[in-house]
């Protein structure tokens, strides 16, 4: 099986993805934009081949690249990146080169805009917050006259928490207005709750192998407000929620891949959406969980989530057992420029047996993942929130 890679390098978990597919014969053929020495000895040894391009955003270099590999080993049979920002480029090179497995650019439209996935999301009856496509001033405030205030903003097309912003007044309103992006952007009802997640891998048949649940902290605000960072994976996935993340599956038609879908849970009753406790659609993301996400679902199911993932890719079906050993694995990460009451040497005297990881993100991740993270795991939810005010506080 020739399984091509594009951006093996980053995220970081993409060299775990790339080693299990080489332990199960896959050839890994990877294609990315930093120099190969650069590249670290674990997904050097993983990779059969890599082929390096001056920049992922010209396509030609990429194209020649997929064509390079085509003629030295044969037909593609898998091409992901795992990485939400090159879905597009995905897509395209799989259907220019007329890959079985995977989106293509016909169906990428309703993947990468939030206006797409919120059509869906209605058509299948899945609970969502209301969207208005953001054109001039008078539109926008009949929108909030509907739904009131706040609203968020954000782009129709993006990753995570980049470009949104919450609009809490009037002012805010006309503020957004007189510097409106070039870019589309959609406005959406503000439905107060905490952000959960449903993390999958699915088969060919739209079957979970895996499933997962993790809890997080407002990230818009982390990042507009330039907060420290938590968050935690959960050893059970709530049936409300598994069941809503089945049925998301299904109505976007997602075989074969690592999902990643966002969810609030309501904090109030809203009219058509839920009840408070229900859960409310936000976004789909058809890519793995980015940061150390992965890895935390490992720490909370003692599983390998690269390795069921790997298994999928080549049988079908997984492998590797369930566990009993189960927790609650915590995130805790510091930003530059905060003041803390402990020091990192007082942090590993108390939590030492309990941080699973430590290490410093890569700038890029600073403002929406934090610097420094600190991950550690519990049994009891008490313990983890004293270990979070421990370390962040």
């Amino acid at each position: 099986m020739n399984y091509v890679f594009i951006s093996p390098a980053y995220p970081v978990t993409c060299t775990h993805f790339c080693d299990r597919l080489n332990a199960l014969g896959v050839n890994v053929l990877g294609i990315g934009d930093v120099p190969y020495d650069t590249l670290n000895d674990q997904l050097k040894n993983a990779l059969t081949e890599y082929y390096y391009v001056d920049s992922l955003e010209d396509y030609d270099q990429v194209y020649r690249a997929a064509a390079f590999f085509i003629h030295k080993y044969g037909r593609i049979d898998w091409l992901e990146s795992l990485n939400e920002y090159w879905l597009p480029t995905d897509a395209r090179l799989r259907t220019d080169f007329n890959i079985a497995v995977g989106t293509r650019e016909d169906g990428i439209g309703d993947l990468a805009r939030k206006s797409g996935m919120k059509r869906i999301f209605l058509e299948a009856g899945i609970p969502t917050a209301r969207q208005h496509i953001v054109t001039d001033l008078e539109a926008g405030k009949a929108f909030v006259a509907q739904v009131g205030y706040p609203v968020i903003v954000k782009p129709d097309t993006g990753a995570g928490a980049n470009g949104a912003m919450k609009i809490e007044t009037e002012e805010d309103l006309l503020s957004f207005y007189e510097e409106l992006p070039e870019e589309l952007y959609v406005m959406e009802e503000f439905l107060y709750g905490d952000i959960c997640t449903y993390d999958a891998i699915i088969d060919s048949r739209c079957e979970p192998l895996f499933e997962s649940m993790c809890t997080y902290a407002p990230v818009l605000d982390s990042v507009q407000k330039d907060e420290d960072i938590h968050f935690y994976t959960t050893p059970y996935v709530p049936e409300q929620l598994r069941d809503l993340g089945r049925k998301t599956v299904k109505a976007f038609h997602a075989d074969r891949r690592f999902v990643h879908f966002e969810f609030i849970q309501l904090t109030k009753d809203y009219d058509k959406i839920g009840k408070a406790g229900d859960f409310a659609m936000m976004e789909v993301n058809m890519r793995p969980a980015g940061g150390h996400d992965p890895d935390m679902m490992n720490f909370a199911q003692s599983v390998d989530v690269f390795q069921i993932y790997a298994e999928m890719v080549t049988s079908d079906r997984r492998d590797f057992p369930e566990s009993e050993e189960r927790y609650l694995c915590a995130y805790a990460a510091r930003k530059d420029g905060h003041l803390f009451s402990h020091s990192h040497e007082e942090i590993m005297e108390r939590y030492g047996s309990d941080i699973v990881m430590q290490e410093e993100m890569p700038p890029i991740d600073w403002p929406s993942m934090g610097r420094y993270v600190y991950m550690a795991r519990f049994k009891e939810k008490e313990e983890m929130e004293r270990y979070f005010a421990f370390v962040l506080g």
